[in-house]
């Protein structure tokens, strides 16, 4: 496995490598982040992941200097993987002094976590246009946890004609039903035994909208049961799984969306509505 920091370097490396899988990533990586390069590899000559923490995605008061830096740890999971190649640029090389551009989003991005976190996925969008630009993948995969950034990021890959296919993979649990994420790890063991209730409101709602409960019936009851559970709603909420818009008939194409913060921590998950 060949590990990159300078763009010379990655074009050296990258040249002549024909069909490439990627896997962009932030680091701090668990199971679900290898789920995506196993699913690289199985369809790809050569399988690149990045790391880099992202400083245009974090809002003023978000954990951009906590977020985890496993660097050691996270190149070793990617080599026993099969990854090929790691991408591992500096800020600068990502942001240089002189840049001038970056991506307003609109569509996909205006609710949710677009309202909740301003300017958030503005940075998504253009930090993944920079790393396709300079990757120069066929094909990128991304983890349907984080369902509304697949949305955006699908967008903008069409918007912008890019000549990369964006696969999505399936979200990959705990046995208790709690969506693998970097920021688990924040979790006191109070909180992490709290912390499944998120995704079993998901799934008592999914059950109350197939059995005829309108959907404000739904959501009120899956908020209730947040609540009850110590968590702190964002919002449960039914919507188009493509544009995001929410929903007040039920739908079987539907996701169900849904953030909660316990204690410092903000959860995120979704879920098919059928």
């Amino acid at each position: 496995m060949l590990v990159v920091r300078t763009l010379p370097e990655l074009r050296a490396a990258s040249g002549g490598r024909g069909d490439i899988g990627f896997v962009p990533t932030m680091g701090a990586l668990h199971d679900g982040h290898i789920a995506l390069v196993h699913e690289a590899r199985a369809a790809s000559a050569t399988v690149a992941a990045s790391i880099f923490v992202n400083p245009t995605q974090f809002g003023p008061n978000e954990d951009f200097l906590a977020y985890p830096r496993t660097e050691e740890a996270d190149l070793a999971k990617l080599k026993a993987a099969g990854c090929d190649l790691v991408w591992m640029p500096d800020v600068a090389t990502m942001y240089p002094p002189d840049a001038a551009s970056t991506i307003t989003v609109a569509g996909p991005a205006l609710r949710w976590e677009g309202k909740i976190r301003p300017g958030h996925f503005a940075g998504v969008a253009t930090v993944v246009a920079k790393l396709f630009g300079q990757v120069r993948p066929q094909r990128a995969y991304f983890g349907e946890k984080d369902w509304q950034q697949i949305q955006v990021i699908t967008r903008m890959t069409r918007d912008f004609l890019l000549p990369v296919e964006i696969v999505p993979v399936p979200t990959l649990r705990e046995p208790d039903g709690l969506a693998m994420s970097s920021r688990n790890r924040f979790l006191s063991p109070q909180e992490r035994a709290i912390a499944p209730a998120l995704h079993t409101a998901l799934a008592d709602a999914a059950k109350r909208l197939s059995v005829g409960w309108t959907v404000t019936e739904a959501m009120a009851a899956g908020e209730k049961k947040l609540r009850e559970a110590g968590l702190t709603p964002d919002y449960l909420a039914l919507v188009n799984a493509t544009t995001l818009e929410p929903l007040t008939e039920f739908s079987p194409t539907a996701r169900l969306l849904a953030a909660a913060r316990l204690g410092r921590i903000r959860l995120l998950d979704n879920l098919a509505a059928n």
